[in-house]
């Protein structure tokens, strides 16, 4: 009994020290252990199709995502670690031709440039390209599925930015 209530003793206290120090944290994020802040610039919109939401609803989530997951301080300058870019595509194109040569399924396609800037770890910044899309039946109406279709897109557009910029794995 006494061995396995150390075992969970230290588990937990392991658990602390490794969440105090700013090195890791559960979500898989590796964060410089002096880093403290970060930013994300508005991304503008560049893309030939404009969707008026879009630049805020993903400046927002990128935000977001780096306050919950992260013990870093969003701030309005240029942080520890810091985003920028812009939306570069905003494309439906059809995916699935019927027998008649009509659509029978639309791709909705998000594409987003991103550079980052790890003021700990330069090695580690990047600018890179970033896209992902939603797949919708072509009898259903944009403006009725856009905004799921979205708010989708973005959540993964954004994971996989924190997954290159913070997790290591």
């Amino acid at each position: 009994m006494t061995r396995t209530v150390s075992i969970i003793l230290f588990i937990v206290l392991s658990a602390f020290v490794f969440k105090g120090c700013g090195v890791y944290s559960f979500t898989g994020a590796s964060i410089p252990p002096g880093a403290r802040t970060f930013s994300v610039d508005h991304f503008p919109n560049h893309a030939s199709l404009v969707q008026p939401t879009l630049s805020q609803v993903l400046t927002d989530a990128l935000q977001d995502k780096f306050s919950r997951q992260t013990n870093l301080q969003l701030t309005n300058g240029i942080g520890d670690l810091h985003f920028e870019g812009s939306i570069t595509g905003y494309t439906i194109q059809p995916q699935a031709m019927r027998a008649d040569d009509r659509a029978q399924q639309n791709r909705l396609t998000i594409t987003i440039r991103v550079k980052f800037v790890n003021e700990f770890e330069p090695e580690n910044d990047f600018e890179q390209t970033f896209s992902r899309f939603y797949d919708y039946d072509s009898t259903e109406n944009l403006s009725a599925i856009e905004p799921i279709a979205i708010d989708l897109i973005v959540e993964a557009l954004v994971e996989d930015i924190f997954n290159r910029a913070v997790v290591n794995w």
